[in-house]
Parts: C-alpha cells; structure tokens; sequence
C-alpha cells in the first residue's frame, strides 16, 4: 500500500466495526441504516454529513447534519459511476471545512463502499487495489458488487490511465480478481 489516507486511531484500525460506525480516514465513516440512524454514533463521532446511497433506507434528520440522498439500488445495472466525482468532491469539501462525513447504504457493504473506494482514489490517489486493501483492513464486510466493480475499474482507468483491479472469469462466473484466492479456497479440490 502507498499511504494511509489516515490518520486513523490505531485502535480503529486494529479493530474494525461491522455493527457501528467504521472509521476509514480521519474524517470518512461507512456504516449500515440503522447505524446512520443512530443518533449517538452519529454525534459521538461529530459526523456532520450524512450520505444515504440507497432507495430503501428513510433518514431520521437530525438538527445540525447535512444530509445527502443518492437513489441507487444495489444491483450490477445501476449507475453508480455519475455519482463517483460529485459524492468525492462532496466528502473532501466536508473535510476541507473540518467535518466528518458517514457514508452509508442498507448494510454498508457495497454501495457506500464502491463510493469510498472512488473517494480514495480521487483525493488519496490510492490505486483501487489499495483503496479495497485499505477499506477492508478498515470494514472486512465489504464487498462491492461486479456491476460496481466494473465502473471502479472504469473509474480507476480514467484516473490513472491503468488497472490494479481486473475481472476475471471464474468457476463462479466473472468476478474481480481481488476474489480469485477466495473463490478458489472454496472450490472443491
């Protein structure tokens, strides 16, 4: 990995969260619904901004968070590759005026994990291998689906003019070769 887009506490890097808030930069959360909608995770991490990427989880507004709506299913068609530039430029601008933001989907594994993925790319210029190594150290639950995959590695080309991240056919169809050792542990021998 090149650099850590933290500083992240030691102790949150050490021990993920998958039930509550999971820290991936100093100033960037991903979590599940029901997390976003707690209000003491919420102020207890001064998080400031509140990014629901899904069509299925209502927000409870709370006084003094901005909140975000990006209506996008967690299917391999949806578009979730419009919102990769403007939801980056809108977390790094939250973080610009020293705020924090949560980005969250239904259960924090795939929508608002390819939007992190796009955000580190962007303004940490991680390569998309690194921003998974990374985000995974941070929240092991995540898991983007193929769709979102392909714009990420889409996305990466048009950032970096080159691939860290391939899809690749499998005994289980195609799938992002950050699985491949996975798929493979799991096939019979």
């Amino acid at each position: 990995m090149t650099t850590s887009p933290c500083p992240v506490p030691a102790q949150a890097a050490r021990q993920p969260s998958v039930h509550g808030l999971s820290q991936i930069t100093s100033s960037l959360y991903i979590s599940n619904g029901v997390a976003a909608n707690n209000k003491l995770m919420l102020s207890s991490n001064h998080i400031t901004t509140v990014i629901n990427v899904s069509v299925e989880v209502v927000n409870t507004f709370y006084e003094d968070i901005q909140y975000v709506q990006v209506p996008v299913a967690d299917a391999p068609s949806s578009r979730l590759y419009d919102f990769f530039d403007p939801i980056a430029d809108h977390i790094h601008s939250v973080e610009m005026k020293q705020g924090r933001t949560l980005l969250h989907c239904a259960a924090g594994v795939s929508r608002s994990a390819a939007l992190c993925l796009a955000y580190l790319m962007k303004y940490h210029a991680m390569s998309l291998l690194d921003a998974h190594t990374w985000t995974k150290s941070c929240r092991p639950i995540i898991r983007p689906n193929n769709g979102f995959w392909e714009q990420l590695i889409h996305y990466e080309f048009k950032l970096f003019s080159k691939n860290t991240v391939h899809m690749i056919n499998s005994p289980v169809g195609v799938i992002p070769d950050v699985y491949e050792k996975e798929v493979r542990l799991m096939m019979p021998m």
